[in-house]
């Protein structure tokens, strides 16, 4: 690959024993979250060449909290895409260290010049070519041959997508050489106290309901009325087999207010519910996802983080590709049999996410958990 470089400042080299990587991925959240899944075997590979790991994360401001507690991320660096300062700093910061590998999996252009200045010939990634042309090592062809900087185009991106049956951890330890590994996502003590007290006085089993989209995805979110008919069936099978009811754990964002209040009203009347509100900080929302039996969710932040912390979880997919996702082993995929499956239309069929489909694997999931 050609790239146009920036005099490389080496005064603060490292020695042969640490192995420094720079990892550029600043959103969305949870294709932030899903991204640590590289980390235990970066930190395996350095260590089988007698080094010590060393990551350096570069972020957009939001997503920091997401990095901070990981055991395997020893700095992360937020910066504004828009702000020039911002990217003056940032870049002056990055050029101190001279970096083993630099691994850019954002394809916007600033961060692409980042990479493309401090990364040399160690770049694997999205980078700027001679001509300031976005463009991307021979490498990560696997996931960025689906994306919006294909050298094949849209179409074939599209149809790339459709077809493939790879999960993004699977896709990514792949492109980088390393063995697949799990997300993961450290919580304070402090977050994890607050939701325990916040729920500590609900019924079990506790199966948080996250099934809106915020504002941009519709087609991700599942129907209010079928939210409603599907813990009504819950409900109804739970009381059946059990003699309880479990309490259901109504979650949602800010862009979710609205829809949010409706699904509350409606299932007030019918089940023991709880409303979590939609103004939790980011750490708080995973800490109340942390103490759930099983989330119902749409491909979101929310699967992502229940998923990093090795929760129970059924997620339903109409326009996004549920072969990306790797559940490892605690959940069950509910996808769209329609034939726009992973279009990523706005207004994707959903009809097909049924309600017996849903309460079937929520309750499998709920009466046979994995070991």
């Amino acid at each position: 690959m050609s790239l146009v470089m920036l005099p490389l400042d080496t005064s603060n080299g490292h020695s042969d024993t640490l192995y420094p990587v720079l990892i550029l991925k600043t959103a969305a959240l949870g294709d932030v979250l899903r991204t640590t899944s590289i980390l235990p075997g970066l930190a395996a590979r350095a260590s089988a060449e007698g080094r010590e790991l060393r990551v350096t994360w570069l972020t957009a401001k939001g997503a920091e909290e997401l990095l901070l507690g990981h055991e395997l991320v020893d700095e992360v660096l937020t910066v504004e895409l828009g702000a020039p300062d911002s990217m003056a700093s940032t870049l002056q910061r990055l050029h101190s260290t001279r970096w083993s590998r630099v691994l850019s999996f954002d394809d916007e252009a600033p961060l692409c010049a980042i990479a493309t200045a401090v990364g040399r010939d160690r770049v694997s990634g999205a980078y700027l070519d001679g001509a300031g042309k976005l463009a991307y090592t021979e490498d990560v062809a696997p996931w960025f041959d689906m994306g919006l900087i294909s050298v094949f185009g849209k179409d074939e991106a599209d149809r790339l997508k459709v077809t493939n049956q790879r999960s993004h951890p699977e896709i990514f330890a792949d492109m980088i050489g390393v063995e697949p590994g799990e997300p993961g996502l450290e919580l304070p003590s402090s977050a994890l106290i607050r939701a325990k007290s916040i729920v500590s006085g609900l019924s079990g089993p506790l199966i948080g309901l996250n099934t809106g989209a915020g504002g941009r995805w519709t087609s991700k979110s599942l129907p209010e009325e079928r939210v409603v008919d599907v813990a009504r069936e819950i409900d109804a099978h739970w009381q059946r087999t059990h003699g309880a009811r479990p309490t259901f754990v109504l979650l949602g964002g800010p862009e979710e207010v609205e829809r949010h209040g409706r699904l509350l009203a409606s299932l007030e009347g019918c089940v023991s519910v709880f409303d979590a509100k939609t103004d939790n900080g980011l750490l708080d929302f995973a800490a109340l996802i942390d103490g759930l039996d099983l989330l119902v969710t749409s491909d979101s932040l929310a699967m992502h983080m229940a998923i990093a912390r090795r929760r129970q979880v059924v997620a339903f997919f109409a326009p996004t590709s549920a072969a990306e996702i790797d559940l490892f082993g605690r959940g069950v995929k509910v996808r769209s049999t329609a034939p726009d499956y992973c279009s990523y239309k706005r207004d994707a069929d959903r009809s097909t996410l049924t309600t017996e489909r849903l309460v079937t694997a929520a309750l499998g999931c709920l009466e046979d958990p994995p070991s």
